[in-house]
């Protein structure tokens, strides 16, 4: 019978070979879910062997991991902003990109009682997280995907966020109704062409949440054009956007006669996100 050490060095040797990355961190955490342990709590185990009742599972997930299923959608749960959300192929992974998004964004000054509008909310992370770290505001969270509405519904439950946010389907905003204080969105940003390159699990999303037209800023040029009729005066937007588009964006919405527009850098010094003002 072998021990927890012995197979998490075979399962990450496994994984090294079938091009996963990080072989040992996702070997670990798939150990963890398995035995029902905190990932750190695996050292203090490394001798204990391991029965066919525990290896007939994890098997089962070593192998859909070698094959490409991204890590998230094995475990069904990702950390974002210190919650637990729900996470499957029904809705775009949260990256790490869009949490520092919802950093900044939660630094925005904003009015008491603020109404906000997610677009394209997917898995609702940044709704549900701007509800719950802003009490007093209204939010409201939207997507043309009905799937991942229904996935945002799921986690607004089991999060206890169920009565703070309204979430209704619309593509863009060409259902939404009323004004908002803040317009937050991560929007499909990957030109059509290049998707057949990602990852093997990024292309486990939905290609909906991926494609974001032939140049990749078709979806925002357009949010740009509807978000004005749906900011207050001295509204606020913020944009998660791709790696090369942001002088593009700036511009054009200098054009569409947006104010105080403000690149930001992600982790990698990469200009990311863009906030502006309207009105």
């Amino acid at each position: 019978m072998k021990t927890v050490l012995e197979v998490l060095r075979a399962t990450t040797d496994y994984f090294a070979r079938h091009g996963v990355e990080s072989p040992r961190l996702n070997a670990e955490h798939l150990f963890a879910h398995v035995l029902g342990r905190k990932r750190i709590e695996l050292y203090m185990e490394f001798d204990r062997p391991l029965g066919e009742r525990e290896l007939a599972p994890l098997r089962e997930l070593v192998r859909r991991r070698g094959e490409g299923e991204p890590l998230q959608h094995l475990l069904g749960t990702v950390e974002f902003h210190g919650r637990l959300f729900a996470v499957d192929a029904r809705a775009l992974i949260p990256r790490p990109e869009t949490e520092l998004l919802m950093e900044l964004t939660l630094k925005e000054p904003l009015p008491p009682n603020a109404r906000i509008l997610d677009v394209g909310t997917g898995s609702g992370v940044i709704a549900l997280t701007l509800a719950a770290e802003r009490p007093d505001a209204v939010v409201t969270a939207v997507d043309v995907s009905s799937d991942a509405l229904a996935l945002a519904r799921e986690n607004a439950a089991r999060l206890g966020l169920s009565e703070r946010v309204k979430f209704f389907q619309s593509d863009l905003l060409s259902a939404v109704e009323g004004t908002f204080d803040l317009i937050v969105a991560n929007l499909p940003y990957i030109p059509a062409g290049e998707i057949a390159g990602l990852s093997r699990e990024v292309q486990r999303d939905p290609r909906l949440a991926l494609d974001g037209g032939p140049v990749g800023t078709e979806l925002i040029v357009r949010l740009l054009n509807e978000a004005k009729n749906h900011l207050n005066p001295g509204g606020r937007l913020a944009l998660e956007i791709g790696h090369d588009q942001a002088a593009a964006l700036a511009e054009e919405m200098k054009r569409q006669n947006y104010r105080d527009i403000r690149p930001v850098a992600d982790y990698q010094n990469v200009l990311r996100f863009l906030f502006a003002t309207y009105g």
